[in-house]
This record gives C-alpha cells, structure tokens and sequence, in this order.
C-alpha cells in the first residue's frame, strides 16, 4: 500500500481561488464581473446554477478583491444555510450590519468601495416571508449594502428579489476542465492518478468540482498517494457497477429466487435505494 498523504486543511478551502479570474469554465461570468470590480461599483448580485461551480468562491474572491483580509471582517457578512436565517434574523442581524455606515478607512492596493457586502449562501432554503422581509432592507440601505444571492434553484428565490439582482448563471463543469484542475491537484499533492481513475472520478462527481476535490481527498487519506477507480467508488459511496448490472440482469431473467436474492445482498450491503435507482 502506497503511504498515506497527510492532511492539513481541507483541499476545498486549500485550492480555492482566491480571485475571479482563476475561477473554471464560467467565462461570460468572469469577463462581466472582471470589467465590474475595475468600476468597484458592484449592483445586487444572484449567482444561480449547480452545486460546485464556483458560485461561492467568485462571491468570496470579489468581497477580497475589494476589501483586502484586514477590511474583509469588518465590511462582509456571510449568512449559510447553517445559520438561523428567518424572518427574525433579517429584522435584526442582517439589517443592523445593513444599517452601519461605511468608515473611510482605505487599504493601500484594494479598492475599498463606500459599501458592505452581505453574502446569503443558499439563499433558496430561505422562507419566503424571510425573503420578503430582505425587500424593504435592500431597497432602504443600497447606498450602504450590496447583497450577493447564491442559489441552485433560481426558481425558489421571489421575484421581487431576483428583479432586484443582476443574474449570473453558473453552468456545469465540463470532464476537461475538472480533469485539468484535478491532476493540478494531484501535482501538487504528489498523488498518482491514472486515466481510468481521474475518468471515474469526474463521472461520480457529475460536474460538482467540490463533490470530486472531496472524493479525492478522502482516498488520498485512506489509500495513500495511489488511487484507482475502486477506491474512488469505495469513498464515494457509487454503488458499483457490476452490483447494478447484476440486479438489472436477475430482473431481466424472469426468475423471482435470483432476483430475490440480489436485491438481498443490496440490502446486506446497505446501499440506499435512491443511489441505486439513479445509477439504474
């Protein structure tokens, strides 16, 4: 067995990029959001798409982009699905930190605009009366507070916030581009990765960069500095295929007994249903 790498912090946060140009795959948005912090005059922004795209991480880079870490503190506030974001918190800690004026303290190579910025990860988990009740704060505050949505589902975010907004779409991540970004990773780990593995690895993570940083890792930390695909499939908890082939051709075969039995060993095994019927 290969020796186990050892771990400081998590890859996801370790390769983050720590600026917008460096995010993958989202030209369009990148082109945009770069003319716009030359301006630091930022609108209201909704970052919508799929999970693991970059849509925190852009949100993330431009707050340090503008602020520089001393100021970040201080001028962005950043609400997750983690946090208690009803109603009661957008009456009283959203809107105090909207509320606040801006000091004229100014970092030396950051642009520092007039403004703080409040972050709102997953905003669509977020009841609608809570969202109702953000209309009024952005409307009243906006000289002083520029809100940043992030969203999967553009869909479950009210109208009159997303009209609010200027929408940035985040589209899937292509095989090559997690490709390229995954063995920089292995580079830099001194991983060892073959074809079959990295090819394994972008289709169990279906376009969520995150999802296969993740996976990667946690092979890394059981396995050692040589992966293969079946150890991304054990850590990634992807029935594997030939469990699913079995049960597809025990079905076909008519027989009650023999598909009795493989759908037995599944529940032995303790693969859940809804993995199984999604790689079926």
């Amino acid at each position: 067995m290969a020796p186990l790498v050892p771990m400081s912090q998590p890859w996801v946060e370790k390769y983050r990029p720590r600026q917008v140009k460096d995010v993958a795959h989202q030209e369009e948005v990148i082109r945009v959001l770069t003319n716009t912090l030359q301006t630091a005059d930022l609108p209201h922004m909704l970052f919508y798409g799929p999970p693991g795209t970059g849509k925190t991480t852009t949100a993330l880079a431009i707050a340090y982009q503008l602020y520089g870490p001393e100021l970040y503190k201080s001028r962005v506030l950043e609400l997750n699905a983690s946090d208690d974001r009803g109603i009661n918190v957008v009456r009283t800690k959203i809107k105090n930190f909207a509320a606040v004026a801006v000091g004229t303290t100014r970092k030396a190579g950051y642009p520092c605009p007039p403004y703080k910025i409040i972050i709102l990860d997953e905003a669509d988990s977020m009841t609608e009366d809570a969202q109702n009740a953000l209309r009024r704060t952005m409307e009243t505050y906006s000289k002083v507070t520029r809100f940043f949505f992030i969203c999967n589902y553009i869909s479950r975010i009210i109208e009159p916030l997303a009209s609010r907004c200027a929408k940035f779409r985040f589209k899937p991540l292509s095989e090559d581009v997690m490709s390229n970004r995954i063995m920089h990773i292995c580079n830099e780990e001194g991983l060892n990765l073959d074809s079959q593995a990295l090819s394994t690895l972008s289709a169990i993570s279906q376009g969520d960069l995150r999802r296969a940083i993740t996976y990667l890792q946690s092979a890394a930390r059981l396995f050692g500095s040589s992966i293969s695909s079946a150890d991304l499939i054990s850590v990634s908890g992807v029935i594997p295929e030939d469990v699913v082939k079995s049960l597809l051709a025990a079905c076909r075969s008519g027989e009650f007994d023999v598909a009795n039995k493989e759908v037995s060993n599944i529940i032995a095994e303790g693969y859940p249903v809804s993995q199984l019927m999604a790689q079926m």
